[in-house]
């Protein structure tokens, strides 16, 4: 049975929330960037496509945003909106699809397999038609649709159906045409090859996904070794069997390593708390979640497992409020029982989507933990910051104090 997937993704969607949220200013203005003041140390959630011709990009400090485009208005995320939009989406595509998967707040799939003698679904790109007027009736929300026999072709397929790339807002990849339609990427459009990998295969001559394809699978092996050569062969290909199916909800986050030998020194297992303290951070904002509840454990030379925890009346989610609340459990477990750790990790749970409605203060958002430890929009915009000049350049190109005596 051939399948039949849609991949959604609504089009420039936080800048569409903002005009929602402040129709008389971002809803007028041309020129809008969303996640942050300009005078701020933000970062870069959106822009409007007129905006993005200036270079402006997600993930960018929004001073340089401001640098390449003073006339711009800027607006921070509104997150009410954002979350209550998404909701709204999702819940029109769900009255008329059988299969839906969201992937995000503004993507996510929708498998018609099996359905192309029912009513309604003879014509896969009619049917995406009629569901993006639905959505954006129902919604005010406009999106662009890409049918494809799978999952990879049809993500890659969604940006051509864009207004921006001169869209119509739906694009069909026909069965047998994969391949084809996969010949006009750079290595750098495929999802799973992020910059590192792109840099690493750029060296050695590889920048399109033309310039992998005349390589068999053994050169490929050659190169990248058995497992990623098998992946990168496919994918240029545009072959994909992963289904559509729900993910179970995430109830927890975590991070932990195990030495090498066993640390006794408190300032050491200090540095290595602070890094993953960092690290399950980045995989909480990745998910758009926040943590109400910090969790720290030990596993001891002699293989005693411990740990301790702490619930916040408040979600959190920058790396300062989880160092500030893990790091007095650590304490506390290393004063009941001072032998070597032979691991050390951090999970964070009871976890709400960073979208979710918060009850703010009268004069500052802030998120006060029992202990007096405060997590500010400053304090969520730095780590946000940080994220993305991770992603671009390494986990190694910025360094907290506290670790810059890691060799």
């Amino acid at each position: 049975m051939t399948r039949r997937i849609l991949h959604y993704d609504i089009d420039a969607f936080f800048t569409q929330c903002a005009a929602v949220e402040w129709p008389d200013t971002a809803g007028k203005a041309e020129l809008l960037v969303v996640g942050g003041s300009a005078e701020s140390r933000g970062v870069v959630t959106s822009a409007s496509y007129a905006a993005r011709k200036y270079g402006i990009r997600a993930g960018m400090a929004t001073s340089t945003a401001k640098r390449l485009c003073p006339q711009a208005l800027f607006v921070p995320v509104p997150r009410g909106t954002v979350g209550e939009k998404s909701r709204a989406v999702v819940a029109v595509i769900r009255s008329r699809a059988p299969v839906v998967v969201p992937t995000g707040v503004d993507e996510g799939y929708v498998d018609l397999t099996g359905t192309e003698k029912l009513p309604g679904y003879e014509d896969a790109e009619a049917f995406a038609r009629r569901l993006r007027e639905a959505v954006r009736d129902e919604t005010g929300m406009t999106l662009s649709i890409a049918v494809a026999p799978n999952k990879l072709v049809a993500k890659v397929a969604v940006d051509y159906a864009k207004p921006h790339k001169g869209g119509d807002g739906v694009i069909v990849v026909v069965p047998g045409e994969e391949a084809a339609f996969m010949e006009r990427l750079a290595l750098g459009d495929l999802p799973g090859i992020g910059p590192k990998f792109a840099e690493k295969l750029a060296h050695i001559g590889l920048r399109t996904v033309r310039d992998v394809l005349p390589l068999d699978l053994q050169a490929l092996t050659t190169i990248l070794g058995a497992d990623t050569a098998r992946w990168l062969h496919d994918r240029v290909r545009g072959k994909d069997d992963s289904p559509v199916e729900e993910r179970d909800e995430v109830k927890s986050t975590g991070r932990e390593e195990t030495f090498p030998r066993d640390l006794h020194d408190d300032a050491e297992l200090e540095r290595e708390l602070l890094a993953l303290c960092e690290r399950v951070g980045a995989d909480l904002r990745g998910e758009q979640f926040r943590a109400r509840t910090v969790t720290v454990k030990i596993k001891d030379g002699d293989f005693t497992r411990r740990q301790a925890s702490l619930t916040l009346p408040r979600a959190i989610e920058s790396d300062r409020a989880i160092w500030e609340v893990a790091r007095p459990l650590l304490h506390r477990l290393r004063r009941a029982r001072r032998v070597g750790a032979r691991l050390l990790g951090v999970t964070l749970s009871q976890l709400e989507h960073a979208s979710a409605p918060q009850q703010l203060g009268l004069f500052d958002e802030t998120v006060v933990a029992p202990d007096d430890v405060v997590e500010t929009e400053k304090d969520r915009r730095v780590s946000q910051t940080v994220d993305a000049i991770r992603a671009k350049f390494g986990r190694d190109v910025i360094k907290r104090a506290g670790r810059l005596d890691e060799s």
